[in-house]
C-alpha cells in the first residue's frame, strides 16, 4: 500500500517525533544536547516554526510546534538533521544516518489536546525514571513553563496564556495539570497518532480537516471489505 503524504497545516499545532536509528543515542553528553537545541532554535526561526514544548531524550526528540507555512515543518527537520548529523559525525568519527527513517508528526486539535500534549511531552523524563519532577530535567521546556528559567527556543501558544492572567497563575495552573499525570490511554493515543500520522482531534475537527484536504484522515478498517450480497446469491436472505 502506498504511503500517505504527511499532513501539515499552517497555523495548526503538530506533535513531532524524531528517533535515533535502531533507537541508538542521538546525544552522548551535555555539549551534544546544547548543540542540538541551539540548532533547533536556529532552524525553527529560519523556517518560521513556533516551538511550544519539547523534550530531548538520549535517543529521541519530541516537539509541539506550529508552522507558518506548509513546507516549514519539513524544512526545519531537514535543516536540523543535515547540520546536526554533520556536526555529530565529525565529532565522533562516524558516518551515515543518525535517524530512524523520516520524522513522524501528527496534526493536533489544539482546543482539545494541546495542553495534554504539552504534558505528555514534558513528563517523558519522569516516565523514563530520569527525574522525580519534570522541571528537574534540563533538556525540556518544562522548567520554563513552571517559571524556573527562561527559554529562548519557546514561543508560547495562546492556550498556555489562557491558563491565567499572570505568569504566577499560569505556572500554578500548569503545575496542577502536570500533577494529574498522563494516563496510559492518553500516552498511547499520542504515540500511535504520531507514529502513524493520523490527525488527533474531535469528530468536528476531523470534519473541518476533511473540507481542507483530500488526504484520508482515519485508518481503513482491518481485513477485506465484506462482499455485498446479490439477489441471486444463494447464501443471501430472500
Amino acid at each position: 500500500m502506498a504511503r500517505l503524504p504527511r499532513l501539515v497545516l499552517p497555523g495548526q499545532a503538530h506533535h513531532l517525533m524524531l528517533r535515533g536509528n535502531n533507537r541508538q543515542p542521538i546525544v552522548h553528553e551535555d555539549a551534544d544536547r546544547r548543540q542540538f537545541l541551539d540548532l533547533l532554535r536556529d532552524c525553527a526561526r529560519t523556517h518560521r516554526v513556533a516551538v511550544h514544548a519539547y523534550v530531548l531524550m538520549d535517543n529521541h526528540l519530541h516537539v509541539l510546534a506550529t508552522p507558518e507555512d506548509e513546507p516549514g515543518l519539513g524544512k526545519l527537520v531537514q535543516s536540523l538533521g543535515r547540520r546536526y548529523v554533520a556536526w555529530f559525525n565529525h565529532k565522533y568519527g562516524r558516518s551515515g544516518t543518525l535517524w530512524e527513517g523520516r520524522y513522524r508528526a501528527t496534526v493536533i486539535d489544539s482546543e482539545r489536546y494541546f495542553l495534554a500534549c504539552m504534558r505528555y511531552i514534558e513528563l517523558n523524563p519522569v516516565r523514563a525514571g530520569l527525574c522525580s519532577s519534570p522541571e528537574e530535567f534540563p533538556w525540556s521546556s518544562c522548567a520554563s513553563h513552571l517559571g524556573r528559567r527562561s527559554d529562548s527556543l519557546l514561543s508560547e501558544h495562546l492556550l498556555y496564556w489562557t491558563l491565567g492572567n499572570t505568569p504566577f497563575e499560569r505556572e500554578a495552573a500548569y503545575r496542577e495539570l502536570l500533577a494529574e499525570g498522563c494516563a496510559d490511554a492518553e500516552r498511547q493515543r499520542f504515540t500511535e497518532a504520531t507514529l502513524k500520522g493520523w490527525p488527533l482531534g474531535s469528530e468536528g475537527f476531523l470534519r473541518t480537516l476533511a473540507d481542507q484536504t483530500q488526504r484520508r484522515l482515519v485508518p481503513l478498517p482491518r481485513g477485506r471489505p465484506r462482499r455485498k450480497l446479490e439477489a441471486s446469491d444463494p447464501s443471501g436472505d430472500s
